[in-house]
């Protein structure tokens, strides 16, 4: 093994929120902002909160926006009308909801920053360095913006994010349809590619795709979780895969 993977592989996939960029604990953040706010107001003050880890790993984390709003409320009971990207966000319509979300998560960033995980950084240079081919592959719209930010623009070839997924109708995770296109991008077959992601929602899009290799970072805990969602190897920083070649 090289870097950590098997023999094989020559293309990595990687998710952005919680695996290059320490985002995943502020898009928690701005979903909770969100529906508690939404819940409220809807229920009252006994109103059940969105719990951050919990509901956030089960039914938001790596799913497009608009997917991560109606699975949410599926899990609640509540069925609210489509409307669009672009409804303005005080409208109780999935658009809307997303809308406002994407609002408080970015205006989180410009107030807190954002910062990459070192250890990805090093292990991305590590996997440029032997020949690899790269790919980021996100749910997030805001992913070119985010690796600007972090200076990581350079280290993936391929970007198919939440912009690139609604320009060309791809699904999004935990369907494997994105991570298979930027396999076809990279001229790769899935099993030669392997997928680095922190999400449930990843690891099914990893295991239904069957590409080569599924690594699973665990960021909070949930290790045993991501393994029985396809994860063949769970690492707390992809730092370990380097060290452990």
């Amino acid at each position: 093994m090289k870097l950590g993977l098997p023999d094989g592989i020559r293309a990595c996939l990687f998710d952005l929120d919680g695996v290059i960029t320490k985002t995943a604990v502020v898009h928690a953040a701005a979903w909770k902002e969100m529906f508690d706010a939404f819940l409220r107001e809807r229920g009252g003050p006994d109103f059940r909160p969105f719990d951050p880890v919990t509901d956030y790993d089960e039914y938001v984390d790596g799913r497009p926006r608009a997917d991560g709003v109606r699975t949410f409320l599926a899990s609640r009971g509540i069925s609210l009308p489509e409307g669009s990207p672009d409804d303005a966000p005080e409208e109780n319509t999935v658009g809307g909801l997303g809308h406002r979300k994407n609002i408080l998560v970015l205006e989180k960033i410009r107030t807190q920053g954002v910062d990459a995980y070192p250890g990805s950084l090093k292990y991305l240079e590590a996997v440029r360095a032997k020949g690899l081919r790269t790919a980021v592959v996100s749910s997030s719209t805001n992913c070119r913006d985010i690796l600007k930010v972090v200076g990581a623009q350079s280290l993936f070839e391929v970007r198919i994010d939440g912009v690139v997924a609604a320009e060309r109708k791809i699904p999004g995770k935990p369907r494997p349809d994105t991570f298979l296109e930027a396999a076809r991008e990279l001229g790769v077959a899935p099993a030669e590619a392997a997928v680095f992601e922190d999400a449930l929602a990843g690891m099914d899009a990893g295991k239904a795709g069957h590409f080569g290799y599924v690594v699973g970072v665990d960021r909070v805990g949930q290790a045993d979780a991501l393994r029985a969602h396809g994860a063949d190897r769970v690492v707390e920083d992809l730092a370990e895969l380097e060290e452990n070649s």
